[in-house]
């Protein structure tokens, strides 16, 4: 059979890691930097060539990666990461005598998630939604609450069962020692991405960076060296915090997961209840998606991540000469976010009651999905875990429907 490859698909892949080419250095974020200098009114070029600078010296190469474990404190940190699984899923895509694969990050994902994480790879603009940027530390489809990390376990179910409605596949063919690996590899992703960008932040907003480089107890330069632990500066004190910090939310994550009741029976009642919430002032989910469930209703909202460069800066994001900067530097075209059609049966991150419940007491991270108040009795304010299982009822219901 003769596969046909997307001339435009061929070149990005070409473009961004060689079709398995060694890439030498990750990317840097230039969009949060930009934003950065938009918010603060500030040039952030040297301190995110800085920042830069420590990551790299922590975080090592697609090729090399390294884990920081002798910066990180208390032990959960320090083996939130295998070094043995990061090397796997890192570099060129091959397999040894004994069939243990590696380059697995390049294999299965950097097409669309980008050499960094950034969910700008090659394939990114073909999808809708985009795919995720793991570099903000925010994940939409868990177990946790909103501000929260994900599980190693949610990440391995978005990997098992893929998305539903979006690009992104099953890997359940994969084996599990591999998926292991491309779980560290995420979370490396995603704390290194997120401490990258909160180095740049303190930069400026603590160290002085501005259109010159502070003096030597507030450089970041003073950070990299062979033992950086070593460093005995201001500026190296807020990094290793800032890493503690990422690293550390992620090794609570297990404890952040959110507990869900016994559900109550469904049945007619139960529907017809959920069904009077779903329409009333203190739900109100018909707001956005519609008197029928199917996502209809009229909205204009956009993602957290779109929202980082556009609007949260005072720009429309049809604005195209405002936004051509940052496009340029990297950021995906602004599209708007919809809500779910309900009456598909299709939800993204799982549409088993517990995680239907869960999603409807914490929202949805990243996007316009709101959480709700528990109360213990019904009121005005809040719901009821008696009322939000209702409301699982009557949304389960909606796709049941001829």
């Amino acid at each position: 059979m003769r596969i046909v490859v997307p001339v435009g698909l061929a070149i990005g892949c070409l473009w961004v890691a060689g079709c398995d080419a060694p890439v030498d250095h990750f990317p840097p974020n230039r969009v949060h930097a930009l934003v950065v200098s938009a918010s603060r009114q500030v040039d952030a070029e040297l301190a995110a060539e800085d920042s830069l600078s420590v990551i790299d010296a922590w975080f090592g190469t697609p090729e090399q990666p390294r884990w920081p474990k002798d910066l990180l404190r208390g032990d959960a940190a320090q083996h939130l990461v295998d070094p043995d699984r990061l090397v796997r899923a890192a570099g060129r895509v091959y397999s040894d005598q004994e069939n243990h694969h590696f380059g697995l990050y390049n294999e299965h994902c950097v097409t669309c998630h980008g050499v960094a994480g950034g969910g700008n790879g090659p394939a990114s603009l073909l999808q809708n939604p985009y795919p995720r940027d793991f570099r903000a530390g925010v994940f939409k489809w868990k177990s946790t609450a909103r501000s929260s990390k994900p599980t190693r376990e949610d990440l391995l179910r978005i990997l098992q069962h893929g998305a539903p409605g979006t690009a992104m596949p099953s890997f359940q063919t994969v084996a599990g020692e591999d998926l292991e690996a491309l779980i560290d590899y995420v979370i490396f992703l995603s704390v290194r991405g997120e401490v990258e960008r909160r180095l740049v932040d303190i930069a400026v907003d603590e160290l002085g960076y501005e259109e010159r480089r502070p003096d030597a107890d507030a450089s970041l330069l003073g950070v990299v060296s062979e033992a950086p632990q070593a460093a005995d500066t201001d500026a190296a004190d807020l990094a290793v915090a800032e890493l503690n910090e990422v690293a550390g939310s992620w090794a609570e994550a297990p404890e952040e997961v959110v507990p869900v009741p016994d559900e109550t029976p469904f049945d007619a009642a139960s529907i017809e209840r959920g069904r009077e919430l779903f329409h009333g002032p203190i739900a109100n989910c018909v707001g956005c998606h519609g008197p029928d469930g199917d996502g209809q209703a009229a909205t204009l909202d956009y993602d957290d991540w779109t929202k980082e460069y556009t609007t949260r800066l005072a720009i429309t994001p049809d604005d195209d000469d405002a936004v051509r900067p940052y496009r340029q530097a990297g950021a995906l075209r602004p599209r708007q976010i919809h809500p779910r059609r309900l009456t598909s049966g299709v939800f993204r991150g799982g549409g088993d009651s517990q995680t239907l419940y869960r999603r409807l007491l914490v929202g949805i991270a990243g996007t316009p999905m709101p959480g709700v108040i528990v109360a213990q009795e019904p009121s005005a304010t809040g719901l009821t875990a008696e009322q939000i299982w209702d409301l699982v009822h009557y949304i389960v219901s909606l796709s049941e429907q001829p």
